[in-house]
């Protein structure tokens, strides 16, 4: 879920009396132990389908309409009243129709946890995972896929039945504030990690999202931007990472996205939720619109929006209200779309579980703290696994344990660790650690977790005089790093929804601070707190580089361990570091300096399919750090890779053994290549895995390729195409450090676009 200004919310009082009117009691709507025969639908032993049928074909008109309208579910007095059934400071709520039995939709933010909207900050303290990019960087689905039904859990808990969650956009633009919300540049990855956690979201009974559809890549002019790209291009890349997602997870719901895709706005694209969606993809689900996302009435439902989200207070009007209606009854839209609509929504309650395990009313806006404290370490898993060890030179890392005097610098790190910005801000047991900062309103607030490296550090080390300075001054950083064995500065750079960075260089002076302080100690590690790429002007002073994202509620020990040493480094990145912004399709941000609402293009066509990597690889430039790069403590190797093809199966086999002397964790990763060329791009991500192992154990790992990956999009069959011809298997350690390689061969395919296809 998303937000305009408060100035888009003056139209609520304006439009307020056109809305569907209020239902009162509508977390009366429970499911009952026994279906009466009067209401078949309530039979769970049927499947969603049929009982989506009988309950539709039940409905009055102006039931089927509560269906698909909803309210903001947070006070933005004097301007915006929240709906009397809603949860206070929550994203959304629909009602439902209690006399069929079907329960209200109670609809929360985000992807990292429940978040909190509107006036009444910090009113649920909730557990917060890391940043959805630190996930990513994890290259495990399992840590993912539980995270998520932990934050699913505590959602369901505090009374929501449906979670605004599961961004997948790929990273085009990597100064793009959003981009800390999903997950990563390459299709497989992103698709198969935002699968597992929605996966584990939906465990709970509840419905997730998958969002932002499509090619949703900045913020910059995000209610106006079109982002124009070619089919075959946009099949292969942005759509393809949905795709993926989609049928892994079974999303109940799709959120089409605020811009507008090659000049038609996404909510009322066509071809975006028709064709590809729907009919391609076979996606039975429903499409809900962004807050503020929708544009019209007849032109959206028409176009395949299913469900118009906080239409009373967010969009010009309600359309889906009596503007709706109005279309009915002037035949612009017909009686089998509007059943049609509804229908897709309660078949998503249905196949959630919503309807048979209906939420229970929350009685405290708290949980238990023993609850708190066992997600706390289920982030706490998802974040060391996520930071990422991109240099270490001497083996600076881990820490040693015979250090006397450590240096603690820079970005709060002394009370706790930064978290991203806009609706996704899950606020945190133990209060904000940093008071007063800017922007205190959207898209802020700013907020620091009360998670603290620096006294996770001194608890490992209670011998030692471990010192913390805030950074601010170079020269008084650098005095105390010349006086410390080890000097360890933090850096962070807050990114939230609504804007983009205007540079990748750390803000507030702080790349002055690490080339100060390690001018002064060799032996200094950054660790950067970020919810993307940087660019590292003092990367060749420093001894060691850690990139840490956002790790959420337990971050600082989670960074503790990490450097210490308790736990291995194992994350990976999931998206590629520039050395500048010069090397990036677009050097210039579009958009920046247009008048507000004025509309502008963004070309994709650039890179087309080639995104993130593909782009280097394509263009011979060399990276700061390539996508999968991270080093570990341990030291692992690779033999015996085999790769064989049956049809348009392709499976790939290989050992991998850890040669240290420690335990540790690899993301063996395998890349694809087709000796014709003719793809977007050299190579494609084609599997990956991750393994823990401890001193000499050994592990087969065999990994089957998606045929898409080896396939590219014919526009005219409307399906995918193997050529036939040698195509190299490649194995490694990132997309840069590839050791062994097996050739295999392949006959000539054709696939359809989507198993699912309609």
């Amino acid at each position: 879920m998303t937000r305009t200004t408060l100035r888009g919310l003056t139209l609520a009082l304006l439009i307020g009396a056109s809305a569907p009117a209020l239902t009162a009691n509508a977390a009366l709507a429970q499911a009952p132990t026994a279906a009466p025969s009067a209401r078949p639908w309530l039979d769970a032993k049927l499947d969603a389908d049929k009982r989506a049928d009988l309950a539709v074909a039940a409905m009055t008109n102006d039931e089927k309409f509560t269906v698909i309208f909803g309210y903001f579910g947070a006070d933005m007095k004097p301007k915006y009243t929240r709906h009397p059934d809603s949860l206070d400071a929550s994203a959304g709520y629909v009602a439902g129709v209690p006399r069929l039995g079907i329960p209200g939709q109670w609809q929360t933010d985000a992807g990292v946890g429940v978040a909190t909207q509107g006036a009444r900050q910090d009113l649920r303290a909730r557990t917060a995972l890391p940043a959805g990019i630190a996930t990513a960087a994890t290259w495990n689905p399992e840590l993912a896929q539980q995270g998520g039904a932990m934050i699913g859990k505590e959602a369901r808990d505090s009374g929501f039945n449906v979670q605004l969650a599961g961004g997948v956009n790929l990273v085009r633009e990597p100064r793009n504030g959003r981009n800390f919300e999903y997950g990563g540049e390459d299709p497989w990855l992103a698709g198969v990690m935002v699968a597992a956690q929605i996966r584990g979201i939906q465990s709970n009974k509840i419905i997730s999202t998958i969002k932002h559809y499509a090619l949703n890549a900045q913020e910059t002019g995000r209610f106006v931007v079109s982002s124009n790209i070619g089919e075959t291009a946009a099949r292969t890349s942005d759509l393809l990472a949905f795709q993926f997602a989609i049928e892994q997870s079974d999303p109940h719901s799709v959120m089409c996205a605020y811009n507008r895709v090659n000049g038609t706005y996404a909510c009322e694209n066509d071809w975006l939720l028709n064709t590809v969606l729907k009919k391609d993809w076979g996606y039975k689900g429903y499409v809900m619109s962004d807050w503020g996302a929708d544009h019209s009435s007849a032109k959206a439902a028409n176009a395949g929006l299913d469900q118009e989200s906080a239409g009373d207070a967010f969009d010009k009007q309600p359309f889906f209200a009596a503007p709706l209606k109005a279309d009915l009854a002037a035949g612009r839209v017909s009686q089998a779309r509007i059943d049609d609509m509804a229908r897709r929504v309660l078949r998503a309650l249905f196949a959630s579980g919503a309807v048979d395990h209906p939420v229970p009313t929350p009685t405290s806006h708290d949980l238990p703290a023993a609850t708190l404290a066992a997600h706390a370490k289920i982030t706490q898993a998802d974040a060391e696994e996520a930071i990422v060890l991109l240099k270490n030179d001497g083996d600076l890392l881990p820490l040693a344990k015979t250090a006397k005097t450590i240096a603690v610098i820079g970005a709060h790190a002394d009370v706790g660790v930064l978290s991203g910005g806009g609706s996704s801000q899950v606020y945190p047991a133990g209060g904000r650690a940093v008071k007063g900062l800017e922007p205190a309103t959207w898209p802020g607030p700013v907020i620091y977790y009360p998670s603290s490296p620096l006294k996770a550090l001194q608890a490992r080390y209670p011998n030692a005089k471990v010192v913390y300075d805030d950074g601010t001054d170079p020269a008084r950083a650098a005095k105390l790093a010349a006086e410390s064995e080890l000097a360890l500065v933090f850096a962070d750079q807050w990114t939230t929804e609504s804007v983009d960075a205007e540079t990748l260089n750390l803000p507030k002076n702080q790349d002055a601070t690490i080339d100060a302080v390690a001018s002064a100690n060799k032996k200094t590690v950054v660790v950067l707190i970020t919810g993307g790429p940087v660019v590292m002007p003092w990367l060749d002073k420093v001894g060691a580089v850690v990139e840490a994202w956002y790790p959420g509620t337990a971050g600082g020990e989670a960074i503790a361990r990490v450097l210490t040493g308790e736990v291995d480094a194992s994350g990976r990145l999931p998206v590629t570091f520039p050395k500048s912004v010069a090397d990036l399709p677009r050097p210039k941000l579009d958009g920046v300096g247009k008048a507000e609402g004025e509309l502008f293009d963004v070309n994709y066509d650039i890179e087309g399919a080639a995104v993130g990597y593909k782009w280097y690889d394509l263009k011979k430039i060399e990276p700061l750090f390539p996508f999968g790069h991270g080093l570990s403590y341990g030291k692992f190797a690779y033999s015996g890779l085999t790769a064989n093809a049956a049809g348009d199966k392709v499976t790939v086999s290989f050992d991998v053994k850890n040669v240290g002397a420690r335990a540790g964790k690899d993301v063996p990763q395998v890349y694809v290549s087709p000796k014709a060329g003719g793809w977007e791009a050299p190579k494609r991500l084609a599997g990956f895995k991750k393994v823990s192992l401890a001193p000499g154990a050994t592990q087969r790992v065999t990994l089957t390729v998606d045929p898409r990956l080896l396939a590219t999009w014919d526009e005219t069959a409307r399906g995918w195409s193997i050529a036939a011809g040698q195509y190299d298997i490649a194995l490694g350690s990132s997309s840069r450090s590839l050791v062994a390689t097996a050739p295999v061969t392949l006959t000539s395919a054709k696939l359809p676009v989507s198993p699912n296809a309609r």
